[in-house]
């Protein structure tokens, strides 16, 4: 039964792999499956998706899921959004949706997009345009 899964995340994840053109290499398979096998989105950070894959017995190092997530972004499959200009989350959602960050837990989550209204954006200088908004909403317990 579990191996059924597997495989399944396994090909759900080649299959989001191939539909952007990338190399479907053992580790992007492995890193892939867990990231939308299950055909849920989520937000990891390169340490959460590297200790998942640690448990899940698959061998990849850190720089490779540094290196894969990277990837994954040039590629168009993963939105990284950064906190504090230094912790990056990488989402999987790529529609336009504002985030959470919980202080308290450092943990990225969707925001309800249609309670958010974005009135203006300033102008952008001469010779740019604006490519897009990231919008964090920062909790902390009261």
């Amino acid at each position: 039964m579990t191996e059924t899964i597997t495989s399944q995340r396994q090909k759900r994840g080649a299959d989001w792999l191939s539909a952007a053109g990338l190399r479907p290499t053992r580790q992007r398979v492995a890193l892939a499956g867990l990231l939308v096998g299950d055909g849920k989105d989520r937000h990891v950070t390169a340490e959460s998706l590297f200790d998942a894959a640690t448990r899940a017995d698959a061998k990849v190092s850190l720089a490779t899921v540094y290196n894969t997530l990277r990837a994954f972004c040039d590629a168009g499959l993963l939105r990284e959004i950064t906190v504090d200009g230094s912790k990056s989350y990488f989402d999987t959602n790529m529609t336009d949706h504002p985030h959470f960050y919980w202080e308290d837990d450092q943990r990225l989550s969707d925001a309800p997009a249609e309670q958010l209204e974005l009135a203006r954006v300033p102008d952008a200088p001469e010779g740019t345009e604006v490519a897009s908004v990231d919008v964090v909403i920062r909790l902390r317990r009261s």
